[in-house]
Parts: C-alpha cells; structure tokens; sequence
C-alpha cells in the first residue's frame, strides 16, 4: 500500500466520526449499539429519537408519538397522512416494498426542518446537513410529487454555499455554518449541481424554467465553480470525500460527482438564459469525463485512486443516474467491485479498502440498487432492496450500519439511505 494511502486509511480510524461517523474503530465483527429505533414528531411538533426497546406507539401511517392525552398529535398525524398522499408512492402502494418506502419517506419528512435543513439524522452527531446526504433527499423528494420540499433542501444549500461555489463537509441544521473546523469537500460542489439538474427535470416541462429560475444562484455559482476546479486538465485537486478522511491525491468520490454536475450544467444554464456559461460547463463536462476515463478507468477499474487501486463505492458515481450515459468500462467496473466490498451480513462496505470490521454499510447498499435499477440490472436491485427490508428496526427505519450478526446499528433513520432506497424503487416502477 503506498505511502499515502496507508495515512488515509490511518487517519479513518483515528478520526472515527468521520462520513456520518464512518468506520467507528474496532475488532473484526465487531460490536456497535443501535442508538436509536427511529425518529418522530412528538405532541409539540419536535422531532425526538424514539429509544432502542421504546413502547411508545405511533399514530398509523406516520411518524408521530400517538398521545392519548392529547389532540395536537391527531392533527399532526392528519398532515403526515397529507403529505404523504400528495405525492406518489413509487412502487404502488400494493408493490413489495411500499411498506419500506411510505416509512422512508416519512422519515425524510420528519428530518427536513422548516428552513429545508434536510439534516443526516437526528442523534446528535449526525443532527447537521450534509451536501451529499441533501442532495439526494431532494431528488427522492422531487422524484415522488414532493417538488416544494425538494426545492426547500436546495434552497438551504444555496444559502450556505460560499461566493465561489464550495461547501464545507456539513453545515449546523441552523444555517450557521459548519460545526467543526472539518475540511471543506469538493464534491459538495458537483452533488448540488447534480441535485438541481435532476429536481428541476423531475417537473413539468412548463415548471422547469421557474424551478430553474427559483435556484439560479446555486446553479450559476456551483456551476462556475465546477468549471474553475477542472479547468486545468479535467481534473480537481485531492480534497476528503464521502469516506470524510484527509487523502493528497485525487480520488474518484470527489471527481465523478464533480463530472455529475457539469453534465447537469448545461441544460440548466441554457434555460437561465446563461449561453456562455453553458457552453463552458458543457466544454468542462467532456474535458472531464474524458480525464476520468482515462485516469481512473484504463486498467484502473474505476478504483478509488487513479493507479490500480481497490475498488471503491464510488465506482457507482460514474454510472446512471449520476451520469447521463455509463463511463467507457463503468459498468463492468462497478459490477466487479461489490464482491469486493461483500460483508458477512450480506451488504456492502464502502469500499474494499476499508476495514474489516464485518459492518454493512446501508448508505452504499442503497445506493447499489438504485444503480442496478437504473443500468438494466433488475434482480440485483431487488435483492439489494429485499435485504435492507429485511434488516429494518422494529420501527420500520432504515438504519445506518448492520452488525455481521444482521443486527441494526448506528443511527436510524439514515436520510442517505432512505433516499436511495426510495430512487431504487421508483427506478424499478421505471
């Protein structure tokens, strides 16, 4: 293992909290409590965790603390039932996995707060926003009828995004900034990008130049932004990455959510009347993506580094529905790397670099399916979704980790996780 890679993968373990407390250190098989069931409103409107063991009941159909002593709840509850009935159910609500995508769409309601914090969960070291986590709740959102809301979650990253188009790692639910003095990531830059192309193509086609319009600072910055970080040879500088650990070379999670949002670009800045800037970003997005292709994908296999490294969740990044069409060599690629990343209990790690702990990560195992549904690989996406069914709480939440004995741990509900089980599914209804 170079030199540089061997710090990376030190400091994962020495950082521990690190990509929504990823890789928390410990033995092979190892051990890690369920923090919570899940997470509700209770009869104040406040989200609450609800407690591993809880016997509290929640009002059918929602996410809310049933209060016998109380009528505030019912109203509560009423408007959850709302919300979820205006929008659609994808998979039908007699397909085999609503029951899973009706309780993760409500938990990604109860996790979005009035000002769109779309916050990663509510334990508190998770209780923040991430660009990553963000941006694929508001596509879920926008996908299932859910436009307002989707645009609310964007509209908070536009608030936060600094002048030149960055974001920090994550931001206080509050807008404030960010918790820590955590480095900022590149990839924030390209998952916003990506986030607005796909909330804006999820409306009418009389609704998409006012969306666009509605996001046209966040598009425009992150889109020069994007330009700016490719201009010299296609590719960006080193910066963390979802992994959340300091890396001094490249890797593909943060150039393939970069190439994401240039190809996203054009399109929105044409219909912002932005000719010039689209035409920079199209010229980027192809400057990119042959750079890519050539630096991660010939004999690479689309690793996490660019000379032949292990295979890397990330592999998923450079395939539909983050790229319009798959990378020279992605799918093959991607395909190979889940053997890799195969844990005891049957999900994925995320990456085949990472420590072996035995945990399953529910964030890439998701995020497995939903590329499976949307590249023509049906069954795999199926099997992927029967499995995180099958390791839900008791609540019904999908949580972030699963222990080698099928255990949930960790945080639930996980909005990363939700929202991809919830674009697989609507992939699958196709």
């Amino acid at each position: 293992m170079p030199a540089r890679r061997a710090t990376a993968v030190v400091l994962l373990a020495a950082l521990g909290a690190g990509l929504v407390a990823w890789g928390s250190a410990g033995p092979r098989d190892a051990s890690l409590p369920l923090y919570a069931a899940g997470v509700a409103l209770d009869v104040d409107g406040a989200v609450v965790d609800v407690p591993v063991g809880s016997e509290v009941a929640l009002h059918a159909g929602t996410r809310v603390l049933d209060d016998p002593g109380s009528r505030a709840d019912d109203v509560l509850a009423a408007e959850q039932r709302a919300w979820l009935a205006s929008g659609s159910l994808p998979g039908g609500a007699d397909g085999p996995y609503a029951d899973m995508v009706a309780d993760a769409l409500l938990d990604l309601r109860t996790l979005l707060l009035d000002d769109g914090a779309a916050v990663a969960a509510w334990t508190d070291r998770w209780r923040y926003v991430w660009p990553r986590d963000a941006a694929f709740v508001a596509v879920a959102l926008a996908r299932t009828g859910h436009g307002d809301d989707a645009l609310d979650v964007l509209g908070f990253l536009e608030r936060v995004q600094a002048p030149d188009g960055s974001f920090e790692a994550r931001y206080l639910p509050d807008g404030s900034g960010p918790p820590d003095d955590r480095a900022p990531q590149t990839d924030g830059t390209g998952w916003a990008l990506w986030a607005a192309g796909e909330v804006v193509a999820a409306q009418p086609a009389d609704r998409q130049q006012p969306v666009a319009e509605r996001l046209r600072g966040l598009v425009t910055r992150s889109a020069a932004g994007a330009v700016a970080l490719t201009a010299r040879d296609g590719l960006p500088p080193a910066s963390p990455d979802y992994w959340e650990v300091a890396e001094d070379e490249l890797t593909l999670g943060t150039v393939a959510p970069l190439l994401a949002g240039l190809e996203s670009a054009p399109a929105l800045l044409e219909l912002l009347d932005e000719e010039e800037a689209a035409a920079a970003a199209r010229e980027a997005a192809g400057r990119t993506r042959d750079a890519v292709e050539r630096a991660f994908g010939d004999d690479t296999a689309y690793g996490r580094y660019a000379d032949g490294s292990v295979a890397d969740a990330a592999s998923a990044f450079v395939l539909p529905p983050l790229q319009p069409r798959p990378l020279a060599g992605a799918l093959d690629a991607w395909q190979a790397s889940a053997a890799a990343m195969e844990r005891p209990a049957g999900g994925l790690a995320p990456g085949a670099a990472w420590k072996s702990d035995g945990i399953s990560w529910t964030p890439q195992t998701a995020l497995y399916a939903l590329v499976a549904a949307e590249n023509g690989r049906p069954d795999d996406a199926r099997a992927r979704l029967d499995w995180l069914d099958a390791h839900r709480t008791p609540l019904g939440a999908l949580p972030e980790k699963v222990l080698a004995d099928g255990s949930p741990a960790a945080v639930a509900p996980l909005a990363w996780t939700a929202a991809c089980v919830v674009l697989a599914v609507d992939a699958l209804d196709g």
